[in-house]
């Protein structure tokens, strides 16, 4: 069973293979929503955008970012020079062992910022 590794919270916890992100770690405690996002959000769909995450780790290990995914995530300033590493919790699908840091900061200083 893979092994989901929340940074943050300090948390291990066990999932079966193919699980969604999202699903297990609010069943687990794990708070994914900043803010008034923890009423205000799309419980799921990947419309808002609000369950983003960086996979810190093992990022091979989660399914491929669908069209939707990758246009909400587009639009996020959170995004910018975090492309290869940021996921919506909701449309993340875990096939094995991953780290992920949740309700990350924006990097309005970041090096691709004005790119």
């Amino acid at each position: 069973m893979p092994t989901i590794t929340f940074t943050n919270e300090k948390k291990e916890i066990q999932v079966p293979e193919g699980a969604n992100l999202r699903k297990e770690a609010l069943r687990a405690g794990v708070a994914l929503y900043p803010g008034i996002h923890k009423v205000a959000n799309c419980h799921g769909f990947g419309t808002c955008g609000s369950c983003r995450v960086l996979i810190t780790k093992g990022m091979e290990n989660t399914s491929k970012k669908g069209i939707l995914e990758a246009a909400r995530l587009g639009v996020s300033l959170a995004y910018i020079g975090n492309e290869d590493t940021m996921r919506l919790a909701c449309q993340t699908k875990v096939k094995g062992d991953i780290s992920v840091t949740t309700c990350p900061a924006m990097n309005l200083y970041g090096e691709n910022f004005f790119s």
